[in-house]
């Protein structure tokens, strides 16, 4: 076969694809033709939602709530741009028979990229700490994902993948017939993820009044890309990072001290961070369902603490806090945290 042959092959099986079809939905009556027409972007949003009693006064907070998103979380947008990447570049698809995709991962990028996969026919294997919680490796298995644990002495930082990475890459040299590596750490799909839905989503929901945003640090796509769009609207929007205190126990989030693995990280695109206790994650957590109604993983009660400190120092205008998902892939990492959550005779 030829070059350009194989090219035309790779456009056309890019053409084809339910990740660049034109989405079939119906918003207004929020009726999808498939699981793709729900993926996120600037027509269908995820949703905003004012915060009216934990804020302090003379500041407004909006939480921009990820895990309405198909597969729970913020990396669902990573996740399909990544794999739309890997389709135009025909590294999978028809001219690539039998590669799937292998991919080092905290959980929530994993569920995405494997939940997508197995709809679109590829297999996927996921290296994950042995740190993840429970919950967030069977909800891989049950993606159909080949789940890979990395033992602790791999992963020696806390809250570190570097061995994970490693491994991954390690699959996708070795055994490249069956194995493209996303990389979500190197990949700028996932910046462009962000540039194209997550700051024109904002922007757009917020009639550009937006005066702050408040993200994570994990592999800093998200907070890359959305400050890339906003600031190119208005260079005065304050784009906050949130950071747990070092030996912190938040799955999916690094502070600066841990962001080596990662090639995404612009501290020019980021105006402040913002280190908070770790352990205010689970307990913050439970006060934002308990008074706002807002079921936040313990990553989006750490940003909510951070955009509270910002806000009763300096106030905030129109702040967004992207909440990256919920509460219900971290049972077993609340009960850790708050004993109180268990039932007596567990602890007997």
């Amino acid at each position: 076969m030829t070059i350009a042959s194989t090219t035309n092959e790779s456009k056309n099986a890019q053409a084809n694809s339910p990740l660049t079809r034109e989405p079939v939905r119906n918003l207004a009556t929020r009726v999808y033709d498939d699981i793709f027409a729900m993926l996120p972007d600037e027509a269908n949003p995820t949703p905003l939602v004012r915060l009216n009693h934990l804020v302090p006064e003379n500041s407004t907070l909006y939480a921009k709530l990820e895990w309405m998103n198909p597969f729970g979380s913020v990396k669902d947008r990573a996740a399909v741009e990544m794999l739309r990447d890997l389709e135009a570049k025909g590294q999978i698809g028809p001219s690539k028979p039998g590669r799937g995709i292998v991919e080092p991962t905290s959980g929530n990028t994993g569920f995405s990229l494997a939940s997508l996969a197995s709809v679109l026919g590829y297999t996927m294997r996921a290296i994950i700490p042995s740190k993840v919680p429970m919950e967030k490796r069977s909800l891989l298995r049950l993606a159909g994902a080949e789940v890979e644990v990395v033992t602790d002495a791999m992963c020696p930082l806390p809250g570190s993948e570097d061995g994970s990475i490693g491994l991954a890459r390690t699959y996708s040299r070795a055994q490249a017939d069956f194995y493209a590596f996303p990389n979500q750490y190197e990949n700028q799909a996932n910046v462009r993820a962000h540039e194209r839905t997550t700051g024109p989503e904002i922007w757009r929901q917020t009639a550009g009044k937006v005066t702050h945003v408040f993200t994570a640090l994990g592999t800093c796509g998200t907070v890359t890309g959305l400050s890339k769009f906003l600031k190119s609207k208005n260079p005065a929007i304050k784009v906050v990072a949130v950071q747990p205190s070092a030996g912190h126990d938040v799955p999916g989030l690094r502070n600066v001290s841990e962001l080596t693995a990662t090639k995404l990280y612009d501290p020019a695109l980021i105006d402040e961070i913002v280190e908070i206790p770790f352990e205010l994650a689970y307990p913050t957590a439970a006060q934002l369902l308990r008074r706002e109604g807002l079921r936040a993983g313990p990553s989006a009660a750490l940003i909510f603490e951070g955009a509270r400190l910002v806000a009763a120092r300096d106030g905030v205008g129109l702040g967004v806090m992207i909440f990256c998902d919920d509460a219900f892939k971290y049972v077993s990492t609340f009960n850790k945290h708050m004993p109180e959550l268990r039932d007596i005779d567990e602890d007997n």
